[in-house]
């Protein structure tokens, strides 16, 4: 018999504001007694999902069970900024890509493939616009520095022959209402997405054809005769084969422990305001999304519906080896949240912000995911490396094409990896981890 306890279960940090906007069209199930299931999923964000809707296609008749922690679209799948990003953030460097140029042809190869995926699903479900919208994405550079590593990140773009648009000054403050930016450059295969939205109908669409429990955390999970059991508190699901799409949580079921960083994310969404003239005046149009021209900076989103508007804007990092942060770190983020969105857009200075959270991020040293049968029968999705939306999803679907001996070149790609490596020893990590973020965040300047 193989038993292991769950060492932590998932804590949520603040209210997202994307999950709190959001509505759900199908109730929470809470595990209740003994299931029985074919496969079993733990996590039901990004991977978790992903891998569920990649089984139904490659095993349609198979009964599947998702089991999540908290609810559909409340945890880390719910916190980020809500872009599906298939070139990395700049080919030259290696601060969202490994860096290398046929490193990075196979890195957006493979984010285009979950891309992919998640467009037929979004048509599937037949999600709005407001929900999943394919418009691309903006580098925004609000520094002389910025301007350069745009400069730099189009040389690349053109070497690798990707389509892409400078934005000048004049263009960027008709877009956003902001004289605070110097140009942009856009890239036109991201996706927009609302992601608790995007997460919740995609949970919803699938709960026609699978079990989804939340509210029902695994707390040890044993092997025993040839079958995993996973125990709830209320009830116990055995399977013959389990996904892991935990993310960071990974290393609290006893897997790759010393060799994640968990680094917390922090954003803020304002309350609404009308989108009218003083809206458009303010903010430009009623729908755009500006990531940082140097990784370290601040994204920024302005979404609209209903006749009113918000602005999102995500920037600040902290590494952590707890899952949660404290109420007066929530509120110093905030605080500089607040001087980031005044220094864009000081005629808002009268609209407070609605909502404050964190999102936890899972990084690697050597920005390898944790991927891979790590146990007879137990697969893991999991460490997601900053760009969680899609390669999360990718991580998801090739768990379920390795977990069911499905053959695909995508699989053999990124099967090879190394594993991940491993980190210092504490306090060691935290002390150079968190030095190395505050080197970086000063370093981008009016970027953050």
């Amino acid at each position: 018999m193989i038993a292991k306890s769950v060492r932590r279960l998932p804590a949520e940090n603040g209210i997202s504001g994307w999950e709190a906007i959001s509505r759900r069209s199908f109730p929470a199930r809470c595990l209740e007694g003994n299931v029985t299931a074919d496969w079993l999923i733990i996590g039901a964000g990004f991977a978790g999902l992903s891998a569920a809707r990649r089984l139904l296609q490659l095993r349609p008749g198979d009964k599947i069970v998702v089991l999540d922690a908290s609810e559909v679209g409340k945890g880390t799948s719910g916190r980020n900024s809500g872009f599906m990003i298939d070139v990395p953030h700049n080919l030259s460097s290696s601060e969202y890509s490994r860096g290398n140029l046929d490193a990075t042809r196979l890195e957006m190869a493979r984010n285009r493939a979950a891309i992919a995926f998640a467009i037929d699903a979004a048509d599937e479900y037949g999600m709005s616009a407001e929900t999943f919208d394919p418009a691309g994405k903006i580098n925004a550079a609000a520094t002389a520095r910025g301007m350069k590593l745009n400069v730099s990140f189009g040389q690349s773009l053109r070497n690798a022959g990707e389509k892409h648009t400078f934005f000048d000054a004049a263009e960027m403050r008709e877009m956003t209402g902001s004289d605070y930016y110097l140009g942009g450059l856009y890239t036109p295969g991201a996706v927009l997405i609302q992601p608790a939205d995007y997460i919740r109908e995609l949970a919803a669409a699938l709960s026609r054809r699978i079990d989804i429990f939340e509210r029902s955390p695994v707390t040890a999970l044993t092997r025993d005769n040839g079958t995993w059991v996973a125990t709830s508190a209320r009830g116990k699901v055995t399977a013959p084969k389990v996904i892991l799409g935990v993310n960071g949580h990974i290393d609290d079921f006893g897997h790759f422990g010393g060799r994640l960083m968990h680094i917390f994310a922090y954003a803020s969404m304002t309350a609404p305001f009308a989108a009218d003239n003083f809206g458009r005046n303010v903010t430009g149009r009623d729908r755009w999304a500006l990531l940082p021209a140097d990784a370290m900076g601040a994204t920024v989103r302005k979404i609209t519906s209903g006749g009113k508007s918000r602005i999102v804007i995500r920037t600040k990092y902290t590494y952590e080896t707890t899952i949660t942060v404290s109420d007066r770190r929530m509120i110093k983020m905030a605080e500089e949240h607040r001087s980031s969105l005044d220094a864009r857009f000081p005629g808002l200075k009268d609209i407070p912000f609605q909502y404050s959270w964190a999102g936890r991020l899972c990084l690697s040293r050597n920005h390898v995911p944790a991927f891979g049968e790590i146990d007879e029968g137990v697969y893991s999705a999991c460490c997601e490396n900053g760009l969680g939306t899609v390669k999360s999803t990718l991580a998801g679907m090739m768990a379920a094409e390795l977990a069911t001996g499905t053959g695909s070149r995508n699989l053999e790609q990124f099967m090879d990896q190394a594993a991940p490596s491993r980190l210092p020893p504490e306090p060691f990590a935290w002390l150079g981890i968190n030095s190395v973020i505050r080197w970086q965040e000063l370093r981008a300047g009016r970027e953050g």
